[in-house]
């Protein structure tokens, strides 16, 4: 993945004869040290160390790799412009999904006409990787090469019931399930409450339990 920035800022490769010295920076010395001097090394390691687990977040939250895409850009892009906005103190990763979630909201406001609906899309990942996701939220125990196929079908029918839940269900569930984010993270990056942020994952686990229920009732699974 590589980002685009419209001709205004292309990251600078650094010597491959030489480690990277910025590998030992933390997050926030990256970001304030593009905020001070532009350097595009320094941008492109920052997007080099979210891009899997920024873009995996949002093909979750969006059901589409496509518009993952697309939104994975416009977060960086925002990151460039935005960034004398990042506030020394502040953790990076959070202030990152703030911009990534409200980048995903737009975009979907902007194009309707992709409402999530269809499943083709997801279904065509990694069977393995959705099944330790789907593992993980039902509270089950991690599935095996053998039950690839009936694992692939539950997760259609995660995928389902997830896009059934309120906009404010789904942020949260992607946050803090798919994306491993602790509470206190996710409610940063919704600037909300801690205890709303479990309120929510606790009637958004009730709602999806009881649709998976339901469709395993009427419509299980072979055997």
């Amino acid at each position: 993945m590589r980002i685009i920035m419209n001709g205004t800022m292309e990251p600078r490769r650094l010597s491959v004869s030489c480690p990277n010295p910025l590998r030992a920076w933390s997050d926030e010395k990256l970001l304030l040290s593009y905020r001070a001097e532009r350097e595009g090394g320094v941008f492109e390691e920052l997007v080099h160390r979210y891009e899997r687990e920024l873009f995996g977040y949002l093909r979750h939250y969006l059901g589409s790799a496509e518009m993952a895409e697309d939104v994975f850009q416009q977060t960086f892009l925002q990151v460039h412009l935005k960034c004398d906005q990042f506030e020394p103190g502040r953790k990076v990763r959070p202030w990152l999904y703030t911009i990534a979630t409200n980048q995903a909201i737009d975009y979907r406001r902007r194009n309707r006409r992709h409402r999530i609906s269809s499943l083709s899309q997801t279904a065509c990942l990694s069977t393995v990787e959705e099944a330790h996701a789907l593992a993980e939220l039902l509270g089950g125990p991690e599935m095996g090469p053998a039950e690839n196929a009936e694992s692939a079908e539950q997760y259609r029918a995660l995928r389902q019931a997830v896009d059934a839940l309120t906009e404010t269900s789904k942020q949260v569930v992607a946050l803090v399930y798919f994306q491993g984010l602790k509470y206190g993270e996710a409610a940063q990056v919704l600037s909300i409450p801690v205890g709303t942020v479990k309120s929510r994952l606790h009637a958004a686990m009730l709602k999806l339990t009881h649709t998976l229920l339901l469709a395993e009732l009427t419509h299980p699974l072979r055997s």
